[in-house]
C-alpha cells in the first residue's frame, strides 16, 4: 500500500499552464476522488501520478520517494481506464494474467493469482469466456481484475464507470466500495460525476481550471462549501443562488434584501459587511419549505419567496419543484413525493435562514458566527 504526495505540481503544454501548483497528500489506504468539470485538470493530474504525463515543475512522491524520473511500469501503480482495452481473442483469465506473463511470473503462480482475484470479484464462472461474451459490468470487472493481479501499491481509476448504464453504475459503485474495504488499499478515482465522488470517496478534491477549489469529506463539501463554484458543483440538484444586498448588520444577524424585495435575516458572517454591499445568498433545495397555497393579495413574510411552478420531478419519496420567482430567478425546492402541487401553481417557499450560505463578490464563502 502507498501514500502519494504532490508538492507544488505544475503542468504546461507549451506556454499554456493547465495545472497550477497543486499540493496534496493522499494517505495510505485512502479512497480519494478527483472531481470537476471537463478541462479542470483531473485526468492530467492522475496521469502525472501514473507517469503517463511529465511533470513540468514540482514533485510526485510515492511512499516518500520522488517518482518523477521513475518509469510508469516501475512505480508500483495500476491504472483502470474508461476504455476496457481487453484483448478480444483472449479469455478473461488470459487477459487478467497477461501482464504477469510479460513479467515472467511462473504459470502456476499466475493462475493462482487470477483465481484469487476472480473469487474476490465473483467472476469465477467467467474465466473461460471471451470479452465479446460479457456485459458492460463484467467487462469493467475484468479490467479491474487485471489491475488487481499485479498487487499494486495503489489503484488509479480514470472515469471507469462512464460507459455503463445508470443501473450498472449504481451496482459498480457499491462493488468498488466493497473492493476498497476488502483490499484495504489506496485508490485515486477520477470522475466528472459528483454523485460518484460523494457516494464512494473518503475525501474529495474539487478541481477547477487546474486549481484545487476545496478538499474535504463529502459532507464537508456539501454542508460547508468554501467557494461559490463548489457550492454550485456539489449536490444534486445544485444549490439555489439569490442576488442580495446588505440592508443592516448587527453582531448577531445580517438583514438582506433580495432582488424581489423580500427581506431575509441570516446569522452575521465573520467578515464585516457594509450596508449596500452586494453578495450571493445560497440555499439548498431541502432548506426551502413549501408554504400553504398563495392567496390573492398575499403579502410575503420575511424569508418567504413567491413563484410559479415550471416543472416537477417525482422521485418516489421526494419531489423537486422547479419554480420561477417574480424577478425571473429560478429555484428548486424539495418536498414530499405525494405533493399535490402542479405545474402552473402559484406557490410560496419559506427560506430556512440558518441553513443559508453567503458568498462575497470574489466567490468565497463567508464564515458565520451563528449556528
Amino acid at each position: 500500500m502507498a501514500t502519494v504526495e504532490l508538492r507544488n505540481v505544475r503542468k504546461k503544454f507549451g506556454a499554456h499552464e493547465v495545472i497550477h501548483g497543486i499540493d496534496l497528500l493522499i494517505e495510505d489506504h485512502e479512497f480519494i476522488a478527483f472531481v470537476g468539470p471537463s478541462g479542470s485538470g483531473k485526468s492530467t493530474l492522475l496521469r502525472m501520478i501514473a507517469g503517463l504525463e511529465e511533470v513540468t515543475e514540482g514533485e510526485v512522491l510515492i511512499d516518500g520517494s520522488p517518482a518523477q524520473d521513475v518509469p510508469p511500469s516501475k512505480r508500483g501503480l495500476a491504472m483502470v481506464f474508461q476504455s476496457y482495452a481487453l484483448y478480444p481473442h483472449m479469455t478473461v483469465a488470459e487477459n487478467m494474467s497477461f501482464s504477469l506473463r510479460l513479467a515472467g511470473v511462473p504459470k502456476a503462480e499466475r493462475e493462482q493469482k487470477v483465481r484469487d482475484v476472480a473469487r474476490i470479484l465473483e467472476m469465477e464462472p467467467l474465466l473461460e469466456r471471451r470479452p465479446g461474451q460479457l456485459s458492460g459490468g463484467q467487462l469493467q470487472r475484468v479490467a479491474i481484475g487485471r489491475a488487481m493481479v499485479r498487487q499494486p501499491k495503489a489503484f488509479l481509476l480514470d472515469e471507469p464507470l462512464s460507459n455503463l448504464d445508470a443501473a450498472l453504475q449504481g451496482q459498480m459503485r457499491l462493488e468498488l466500495v466493497r473492493l476498497h474495504r476488502e483490499l484495504n488499499t489506496t485508490m485515486i478515482y477520477v470522475t466528472h460525476d459528483q454523485l460518484e465522488a460523494m457516494t464512494m470517496a473518503d475525501r474529495i478534491v474539487v478541481l477547477n481550471e487546474g486549481k484545487v477549489e476545496q478538499l474535504g469529506s463529502p459532507l464537508e463539501l456539501y454542508q460547508h462549501p468554501a467557494t461559490f463554484f463548489v457550492a454550485g458543483f456539489i449536490g444534486a440538484p445544485k444549490m439555489n443562488f439569490l442576488d442580495a444586498e446588505v440592508k443592516t448588520a448587527s453582531d448577531q444577524y445580517l438583514t438582506l434584501i433580495l432582488t424581489n424585495g423580500v427581506c431575509v435575516a441570516v446569522p452575521t458572517p465573520l467578515e464585516k459587511l457594509s450596508a449596500g454591499e452586494k453578495i450571493k445568498l445560497g440555499v439548498r433545495a431541502e432548506h426551502l419549505t413549501l408554504e400553504p397555497e398563495v392567496a390573492p393579495g398575499f403579502s410575503p413574510a420575511e424569508g418567504v419567496l413567491q413563484g410559479e411552478i415550471e416543472a416537477l420531478e417525482h422521485l418516489g419519496p421526494r419531489a423537486y419543484l422547479h419554480a420561477r420567482l417574480a424577478d425571473g430567478t429560478s429555484v428548486v425546492a424539495q418536498t414530499d413525493g405525494d405533493t399535490q402541487a402542479r405545474i402552473g401553481d402559484r406557490v410560496a417557499f419559506r427560506l430556512r435562514s440558518e441553513a443559508t450560505h453567503l458568498f462575497n463578490a470574489a466567490g468565497m464563502a463567508l464564515a458565520r458566527t451563528g449556528p
